[in-house]
């Protein structure tokens, strides 16, 4: 692929990737806890809190990236903050992934969610009557039983974390080498003149990535249930 690819478009490749593993990794804990509460806690403001979740599918990115540029911006309220620590995300691909892990976070929640709405109440409700706490029926019950929809709601989100374009550009610019992700590199060829033969090429990236980040989930997703059910 290096060779097939030129330097502008393996750099934008690579940077995908990085902006992706870190977007998936870092939403993942906080993706469990929402996933689990929304499945299992009874708490007010339950239905906001999924909505706000869910709200950066219904709205256009460019609004998510424009409110994370006016939130984490160097002159937003979290932004200053951040800088005064030294951490600036706006225009650097720290903000690519932050960006990203916000758009790819309802499709992981939602994966995530059904798989836990799915583990039976009364397993759980077991292991605790024995005098296992919440925490270790979480840990060795529900967890367990969760883990393909948690597998599924993980490299969905890292799909989505690569194909994510609107809020990415919005919040951190298409800074070559910095955050010039594949979706920005294919908008910016499509700018100039034979470009197209590049952008082609990473659509063709794209495309190949989504296809094995489904297939990947299918298949991981049906011999861990499998494993789990056979235990």
């Amino acid at each position: 692929m290096q060779d097939w690819l030129g330097p502008a478009e393996w750099q934008a490749v690579a940077l995908s990737l990085r902006v992706s593993f870190w977007a998936t990794l870092a939403s993942l804990p906080l993706g469990i806890l929402v996933a689990y509460a929304l499945a299992r806690w009874r708490f007010p403001g339950k239905q906001v809190l999924n909505g706000l979740v869910h709200l950066p599918l219904i709205l256009p990115p460019v609004v998510t990236g424009y409110v994370l540029l006016l939130t984490f911006g160097t002159q937003g309220p979290l932004g200053r903050i951040l800088a005064d620590w030294g951490v600036v995300l706006a225009f650097r691909w720290t903000g690519a992934a932050v960006a990203a892990a916000v758009m790819a976070f309802p499709l992981m929640v939602r994966a995530i969610r059904l798989s836990i709405e799915a583990v039976d109440p009364k397993l759980e409700q077991a292991s605790a009557t024995l005098g296992a706490s919440p925490l270790w029926v979480f840990l060795t019950v529900t967890l367990p039983m969760a883990l393909p929809g948690i597998i599924a709601g993980t490299i969905l989100a890292f799909a989505k974390a690569m194909g994510e374009f609107g809020a990415t550009i919005t919040f951190v610019s298409n800074i070559p080498g910095q955050t010039r992700t594949i979706p920005s590199a294919i908008y910016a060829f499509l700018q100039v003149p034979g470009g197209e033969a590049s952008a082609m090429r990473l659509v063709i990236v794209s495309v190949v990535v989504a296809m094995a980040a489904l297939l990947l989930s299918e298949l991981i997703g049906r011999r861990v249930a499998a494993r789990v059910g056979g235990t």
